[in-house]
């Protein structure tokens, strides 16, 4: 048998590369490296009649290979299969032919298959385990690159290399997102909802998870649809100015969740409310001058500011801000006048309508912030 271990392993590629393709991308060097270990191991089995324990099977380097070379469990498993296929006829051919006892043929080659079942349990976990560490380590290695193209560390170099690695064309636009669940979603969860509702159409989008936060760059708006998450959308740069991007993305980010939104928001979105949340002071300022004043008038004071916000939202139309509160137009304009004398102003300048914009989003921020505090004050 030993002396036709090369001829059957010249047969046994030209088997391979005709019925596993996979294993056309495995150099024929190699592939006669592995063929004589499993020749020599089942040598050893037909002349000892021992199979060797789990723990004796070393295969991690040709499953760090298959996986590395895109080659499937179920494939490796197949030609592992037909390797020993071929070991058994050959054995069976030359047992029978110089007249061995039919008994010692039916052992060995019950040891033989014993071999192959104890081995393909090992050469599955093996192949699993270089699966798992494969993939956390394109993770790592993705995370890396994401991590220094949003932070603009990476050179020009590592931003070409890549782009080429992940599928990104350096002549298009990308957008940088940041993103955090809500509910019961994980981060893990969110990345992998985004990756696959990112792509399409020959899209590209790239992510991963950096402090509990999903980070990466899209070509244009990921449609959430009933996903549970909040998220900031940076403007459209080229990738080499991705970190600008990812910067404005942490703003809106930021702005949507003072604001208590579900989705992804973009500049366009909430435009100068992003302010609000980044100016505390500025909109503590605009509180004192504006809403606070009408707190002294109690219940009437909560009706001005009502009939104010409804003028801002109606456009200045004091009929249809009477209509919406089913009150008397005379009513709206009272409740206007005296909105300007408490606070000195005229809801007729320019300044008034921004200023008074920004102090009404601000006490909206106070009161999503309020109940948040006393949501997390029942949980807890």
């Amino acid at each position: 048998m030993a002396t036709q271990q090369g001829c059957l392993g010249g047969r046994l590629h030209a088997d391979l590369t005709e019925h596993v393709p996979s294993y056309r991308a495995v150099p024929r060097e190699l592939l006669d490296q592995i063929w004589h270990r499993h020749f020599q191991r089942a040598l050893a089995v037909v002349r000892e009649g021992k199979v060797p324990a789990p723990e004796d099977f070393d295969e991690a380097d040709v499953a760090w290979d298959r996986v590395a070379r895109g080659v499937p469990l179920s494939d490796g498993l197949r030609a592992f299969r037909r390797a020993l296929s071929a070991i058994r006829d050959l054995f069976l051919a030359e047992a029978t032919g110089r007249g061995l006892d039919p008994g010692l043929i039916v052992d060995r080659t019950k040891r033989l298959w014993d071999l192959a079942d104890v081995a393909s349990l090992q050469i599955a976990a093996v192949h699993r385990q270089a699966e798992v560490a494969s993939a956390l380590l394109d993770a790592r290695r993705r995370a890396d690159f994401l991590r220094g193209l949003l932070y603009g560390t990476l050179s020009a170099a590592e931003i070409h290399s890549g782009a080429a690695i992940y599928g990104l064309d350096l002549t298009r636009p990308y957008r940088a997102l940041r993103a955090v669940p809500n509910g019961d979603v994980g981060p893990d969860a969110l990345e992998r909802s985004l990756q696959s509702r990112g792509r399409g159409d020959g899209r590209v989008a790239l992510f991963t998870v950096l402090d509990d936060v999903v980070v990466g760059v899209v070509e244009k708006k990921p449609e959430t649809g009933g996903l549970e998450v909040t998220a900031g959308l940076g403007p459209p740069t080229d990738l080499a100015a991705a970190h600008r991007s990812f910067r404005a993305a942490g703003r809106l980010l930021e702005a949507a969740r003072a604001y208590a939104l579900r989705g992804v928001y973009d500049l366009s979105d909430l435009s100068w409310r992003v302010a609000v949340v980044a100016e505390p002071e500025l909109a503590e300022l605009l509180l004192d001058r504006y809403l606070r004043p009408l707190e002294a008038e109690g219940e009437f004071g909560a009706l001005i500011e009502e009939s104010v916000r409804g003028y801002l939202e109606k456009g200045r139309h004091v009929r249809e801000v009477a209509r919406a509160a089913h009150v008397h137009v005379n009513t709206v304009r009272y409740r206007l006048r005296r909105f300007e004398e408490l606070t000195g102003t005229s809801l007729d300048a320019p300044d008034t309508a921004v200023e008074l914009n920004w102090a009404l989003a601000a006490r909206e921020l106070k009161a999503v912030s309020l109940r948040n505090r006393c949501t997390a004050a029942e949980l807890g």
